[in-house]
């Protein structure tokens, strides 16, 4: 049975937020944190793993590899970026199972031709509205639970046929048997109220740091009616720059450590990434 804290959160209604994982690095310290949901972030688990742009270029083995990896090393529900399910209706079928069985709690599919693009990204297409509704029949039938593994309908029609189109298509993946709704790249917080407005299902948005969508503070997402926003690439872009600070202070000063940049304590990361088990293993077992 898929982790049943996802459903029971929308079915308490009240707003919550979701941070992106790239890496168990970050998903290491998101465990520290606590966070009952993260979403394993199709960008960026391929950018981290793969150094490759997301752009149909990582397959379903790959992404369920990681996907998998990330709930063992997790200790929240898993939301799983699906891209398009990986081709055709029975491509999608076996996404769904193959995730299901991963032990990811929600698979969130989009609307795009394959191979498909970042949804902040230009030169996307979206496939035709009736393919794409067949794709929500097959993966919410193909679920063994009903109840606990939810389907995300994406439609990422707003950059090529706009707002109404974008409208059109949520409505029919709502009657197809999605059961949340994630309209990508909204481009203003007009379009983001309407969107919310017109749909009874959980709505999803997207605070993509860079990205075509306003960034909201989580008590006007929720005002506007969202039921949860996602976080992809907030760690992601941090751990980054972070990274390029470090690295610029290496290149210019020869010395890994400064008062001005802040480093995890590594004895407390050892024991967050799981080394105080391996010790007490040896303690019991080494001859």
């Amino acid at each position: 049975m898929a982790n049943p804290v996802f459903r029971q959160m929308l079915d308490a209604g009240d707003f919550f937020v979701v941070p992106g994982m790239q890496d168990m690095i970050a998903t290491a310290v998101a465990n520290k944190v606590g966070f009952p949901i993260v979403y394993g972030s199709g960008y960026w688990l391929t950018a981290s793993s793969l150094g490759l742009p997301d752009a149909g270029i990582a397959s379903y083995t790959q992404m369920l590899d990681r996907m998998a990896t990330l709930v063992q090393t997790s200790n929240a529900a898993v939301i799983a970026d699906g891209d398009t399910g990986y081709g055709g209706l029975l491509n999608v079928a076996h996404t769904v199972r193959g995730y299901e069985k991963a032990g990811v709690t929600a698979i969130q599919i989009e609307d795009q031709e394959f191979p498909k693009k970042c949804g902040h990204t230009p030169f996307k297409r979206c496939v035709p509205l009736e393919d794409m509704v067949e794709k929500i029949k097959v993966a919410a039938a193909t679920r063994e639970d009903k109840k606990n593994f939810l389907i995300i309908a994406r439609t990422d029609a707003r950059a090529g046929f706009g707002v109404d189109d974008a409208m059109r298509r949520l409505e029919a993946y709502a009657r197809a048997g999605a059961d949340v709704l994630f309209f990508e790249a909204p481009q203003s917080e007009d379009e983001m109220r309407l969107a919310c407005e017109a749909f009874d299902l959980p709505m999803m948005a997207n605070m993509a740091d860079g990205g075509k969508t306003p960034i909201l503070p989580a008590a006007t997402l929720k005002q506007i009616g969202y039921a949860f926003a996602i976080y992809p690439s907030m760690t992601s872009l941090v751990a980054a720059a972070a990274m390029e600070t470090a690295l610029r202070q290496l290149k210019d000063h020869g010395l890994s450590q400064s008062p001005d940049l802040p480093m995890f304590d590594f004895t407390e990361f050892c024991k967050l990434i799981g080394f105080q088990e391996v010790w007490d293993f040896e303690k019991k077992w080494a001859r």
